[in-house]
Order: structure tokens, then C-alpha cells, then sequence
């Protein structure tokens, strides 16, 4: 129950993101500024969104069987929603 100076917890994160999953977009900050992609999933509560091709990252991968060799592979990292525009 609240109290008289009390107020519910705000919201966290947008809840009105002009861009969804499929749009094709064009970075317009940050180091992959220029690059074109198609959006691959949207993180709302986070106001971020996986572009593929776009802002890459390696990762170790450990041998998941003995005798196994370790790789690395590249998976996309998120992107403020802010630094992204929506190309028709």
C-alpha cells in the first residue's frame, strides 16, 4: 500500500520504439557508423536492438568434447536504439 509521499516505481526502458525486428537500418554513430543492416531481434526494456553484420564481437568457445578444439566465432552485440535509423 502507499503512503502518502510514496509513487509506484517508474517504468524501465521504452515502450514506444519506432523500429522492429526485419526493418533495414543504417548506423549513425558510433564505430560502425555507415553500415547497413536488417534488425535481427529488439531489446525493449533496454532500448537496444541486434543488427546482423553490424557491431561484431569474438568469442572464445570452449571444446565441448574431449580431443575438441576450441574456436572463436563473431556474434553481434546490441546497439543503443538512438544510434540507429530506419532506411525505407
Amino acid at each position: 500500500m502507499l503512503g502518502l509521499g510514496d509513487s509506484p516505481k517508474p517504468s524501465i526502458g521504452a515502450t514506444n520504439m519506432k523500429i522492429k525486428k526485419g526493418d533495414n537500418i543504417i548506423v549513425i554513430a558510433g564505430k560502425d557508423k555507415g553500415k547497413k543492416g536488417k534488425i535481427v531481434k529488439v531489446l525493449v526494456q533496454e532500448n537496444k536492438v541486434i543488427v546482423e553484420g553490424v557491431n561484431m564481437m569474438k568469442k572464445h568457445q570452449r571444446p565441448k568434447k574431449s580431443g575438441e578444439k576450441g574456436s572463436k566465432i563473431d556474434i553481434a552485440m546490441p546497439l543503443h536504439a538512438s544510434n540507429v535509423k530506419k532506411v525505407d
